[in-house]
């Protein structure tokens, strides 16, 4: 068990740079069709919110795995948000997603800096187990559309693949390794959101009819 958690240690942090990196074919998509068909913004907007508060708080907790991976995050959800940004029809959603991540950010800098170390970093990583519950459930923002349509191509496979990894080894290394509730419960969470986001891709797993897909 020793060497699992080890090894979990060791390949959690690259595992969450790839569970950043997984939207990336469906940004690919994104800027190909110049469209953004039935796709959320959430998954996006939450990324770069959740990335920037677990950032701070690996910072305040001195977890270098926590902070690096993370930081990652905060630059490759910024990426995705601008492309579909760029060819969203949706102005007035981007422009709200857009102040309430800049809030997040600005909030969780003022309280790193205002409050007592132990108090913020509790406070924070709070914040955190928060958006990391939005982050990986996100995708399931969708599900009206996959129910109504009986399509769950607007839930994203890469990512919600790579959640469930990334998860799984966070989900260890925070039950015997760092022993932080702030870490493992998230991870508890994704995993669970992610298989439920893999069950709906087995049970809805046919393309949108011609007629239900958006203009391109």
């Amino acid at each position: 068990m020793n060497l699992f958690v080890d090894l979990c240690g060791v390949v959690a942090p690259f595992l969450g740079v790839v569970c950043f990196l997984s939207p990336i074919p469906t940004i690919r998509k994104v800027r190909v069709d110049k469209n953004v068909g039935s796709l959320p913004l959430l998954p996006y907007s939450s990324m770069i919110a959740n990335a920037s508060v677990w950032v701070v708080y690996g910072i305040l907790k001195s977890l270098v795995s926590v902070w690096a991976s993370n930081g990652a995050g905060v630059l490759l959800g910024a990426y995705y948000f601008t492309i579909y940004s760029r060819h969203s029809k949706n102005v007035d959603e981007v422009f709200f997603h857009r102040r309430v991540v800049s809030g997040i950010i600005l909030l969780v800098l003022f309280m790193s800096m205002a409050l007592r170390q132990e108090v913020a970093s509790e406070l924070i990583g709070k914040m955190g187990v928060c958006f990391c519950v939005i982050l990986f459930a996100s995708p399931l923002a969708a599900l009206a559309t996959v129910i109504e349509t009986k399509s769950a191509e607007s839930i994203p496979l890469p990512f919600t693949v790579a959640t469930i990894v990334n998860c799984t080894a966070w989900m260890t290394i925070g039950l015997w390794k760092f022993h932080d509730f702030n870490i493992y419960f998230p991870n508890i969470l994704g995993v669970t959101c992610a298989l439920a986001q893999i069950a709906l891709k087995i049970i809805y797993n046919k393309p949108v009819a011609d007629e239900k897909r958006l203009p391109r």
